[in-house]
């Protein structure tokens, strides 16, 4: 993989990566973004310089974070949507998969009784 495959993959991984506190509240699945993966990945910088964590590299990276943050939650949104578009809507369309079609959908199981036997 080349240096421009590198630099896409760590990005795609941080931008999944990043945890809004709304997210939280939304139930998203994200995960808080990492100081030294976003160093060494997404910044290129050596491990020592990382290691250090000066104050230009700390402010740097809250500038990405809070970039990234702000795409985060739109995108995981419009995941969402469209996991239940697929669900709802195409796979469990009536019309194109009627009932008559599916011997598992047609089985109806018996309802307990409130009457005990006899």
């Amino acid at each position: 993989m080349n240096q421009m495959g590198y630099r896409l993959a760590a990005t795609l991984i941080a931008v999944l990566a990043a945890l809004p506190a709304q997210a939280q509240q939304n139930n998203y699945r994200v995960q808080e973004m990492n100081f030294d993966l976003w160093c060494q990945e997404q910044a290129g910088l050596p491990a020592d310089r990382c290691d250090k964590r000066t104050d230009a590299d700390e402010a740097a990276f809250e500038a990405y974070r809070s970039k990234v943050e702000a795409y985060e939650i739109p995108y995981l949104q419009q995941k969402d949507n469209a996991a239940r578009l697929d669900r709802n809507i195409l796979r469990a369309d009536p019309v194109d998969n009627p009932i008559k079609n599916d011997p598992a959908a047609q089985q109806q199981q018996p309802s307990s009784s409130s009457t005990p036997p006899r």
